[in-house]
């Protein structure tokens, strides 16, 4: 999609549903996200990448394609991690934008809505939360800031991000994304390489709730550690 032909028609949209054993959020995110996208009455779908779950969320996602045409599934046959979820979820979008949304409910389905309007001037905006890390442990936000400030030592300006991203489909197909760890540094590398396309990207703040039931599968000294790796091997490469 150009520029030109975004601004004289409504974007269509993908929303992309990670899913990792979220049996008991799946089936309300992806209704909330799916009223939302009708409410908007821009055309629309929603890709459920389900990531080898062994909890029956799987099976709940066939259910949803079933009752909804909107909404299809990727499976993975085994658990690949995040950073091959958000792989699948940059390219699987068949709509003008896309984003992505973990299947926990953290995110309110309004954020949509609320990035879509930004399109007039960005080709990408990420969100960030104000309020992010006051409540989380120490710990916690000491790995945080550590990770600030290598990434701003090893790439440079690095704009502000956490939680939710939306861009322009067709423009992921004009860069090589090289990352292939199981962490999230798939995503740094796409905001990099947006960058230094000149790609246009501003920040929106957005809200965080509670996970409507389990626990984070991401924040662990292990998941750190190989995010820290992957960094690493990320500089070498750009």
């Amino acid at each position: 999609m150009t520029e030109s032909s975004s601004s004289s028609r409504r974007p269509s949209i993908t929303v992309a549903v990670m899913n990792y054993n979220e049996a008991k959020s799946l089936r309300a995110v992806v209704e909330e996200i799916l009223g939302v996208l009708v409410e908007m009455n821009h055309e629309h779908e929603i890709v459920i990448i389900n990531d080898g779950s062994t909890d029956g969320s799987g099976d709940i996602a066939d259910q949803l394609a079933a009752e909804h045409r909107a909404v299809r599934v990727l499976h993975h046959p085994v658990n690949l991690g995040l950073g091959a979820v958000y792989r699948n979820g940059f390219t699987c979008g068949r709509m003008d934008l896309t984003t992505l949304f973990p299947a926990d409910g953290q995110f309110d389905a309004r954020i949509i809505p609320q990035f879509v309007r930004r399109f007039d001037e960005a080709d990408m905006v990420l969100g960030f939360i104000p309020e992010y890390g006051k409540n989380r442990k120490w710990l916690a936000r000491f790995f945080s800031w550590c990770e600030r400030m290598l990434v701003r030592v090893m790439f440079g300006h690095f704009p502000e991000f956490q939680g939710i991203m939306m861009f322009r489909r067709p423009l992921v197909d004009t860069v090589k994304l090289t990352s292939t760890g199981r962490g999230w540094i798939i995503q740094m590398e796409l905001i990099l390489r947006f960058l230094r396309k000149k790609y246009r990207i501003v920040n929106e703040p957005t809200g965080l709730r509670a996970r409507m039931s389990g626990e984070s599968k991401v924040n662990n000294l292990k998941s750190i550690l190989s995010n820290l790796r992957q960094l690493f091997v990320l500089r070498l490469q750009l």
